[in-house]
């Protein structure tokens, strides 16, 4: 995948998990990528340091994409300090909290919806204003989760569907942009071993996910990175739009 050297790559929410080691993966490829964090500065530099050290150049951006604003800063900041932007993967978002129905507040859904639809659509909408100034098309991969093909699990129905939302936008923003040559793609991670399920699932829930794997184990993070770099490469799917790329041990197929 020669084709992603130079390219420059946006990865929101990229200094711990799945987007850590996305933005590893982008380096050892020698694309030039903006490592994003919003509060957790220290995992963002040792991500940075990661990345550089493939010998990659990539630059840290500190950004909240609960703000619009923001959103539109990161790009920018981007194209600033590298000349454009080929490729933006969201893959900021979160759970927040499990909670069962009669127990989400205004406050609670409003965090949810924000953080894991609102940041992928304006930051979505930052990429394509530069995209469409290049004039030389781009990718944007959006990630949803396994939570939105079945559901999720107890207390995750408002997660679920938030990134249902994601799915289906991925879709239509293919559709919408396809006349500007940017292809819109998904990957949608199963249970992955991220501080993501360190923070929101149990020890015996994890156990209990592992019992509906066929595989019998957990992913990882590094089992996630090569469909981003398979969906970012004009050369490998340059014929690939408004897909969605199940990653979960076959814990649901589609």
């Amino acid at each position: 995948m020669n084709d992603l050297k130079d390219k420059v790559v946006l990865i929101t929410g990229s200094s711990t998990g799945i987007g850590a080691a996305a933005a590893v993966a982008f380096g050892k490829q020698g694309a030039r990528v903006a490592v994003h964090y919003n509060s957790s500065k220290g995992p963002g530099e040792e991500v940075l340091k990661a990345v550089q050290a493939t010998g990659a150049q990539a630059i840290l951006l500190q950004g909240n994409v609960l703000e619009t604003a923001q959103c539109h800063r990161l790009v920018e900041e981007t194209v600033k300090a590298f000349g454009r932007i080929d490729i933006l993967i969201n893959n900021a978002g979160a759970l927040v909290q499990r909670v069962p129905i009669e127990e989400i507040t205004d406050e609670l859904f409003d965090n949810v919806v924000h953080l894991n639809v609102r940041s992928a659509m304006m930051c979505s909408a930052a990429a394509v204003t530069a995209m469409r100034r290049q004039g030389q098309g781009g990718a944007i991969i959006n990630v949803t989760s396994v939570a939105a093909r079945h559901g999720g699990a107890a207390g995750a129905s408002l997660y679920a569907g938030s990134k249902g939302f994601v799915s289906t936008m991925t879709k239509g923003l293919a559709k919408e942009l396809v006349k500007d040559k940017i292809r819109v793609n998904a990957i949608a991670p199963g249970v992955i071993t991220t501080p993501f399920h360190e923070r929101f699932s149990t020890p015996q829930m994890l156990e209990g996910f592992k019992a509906t794997i066929p595989m019998n184990r957990l992913g990882t993070a590094d089992e996630c990175a090569g469909a981003f770099l398979y969906l970012a490469s004009e050369q490998m799917s340059g014929y690939v739009t408004g897909q969605i790329i199940d990653i979960n041990g076959g814990q649901y197929m589609p």
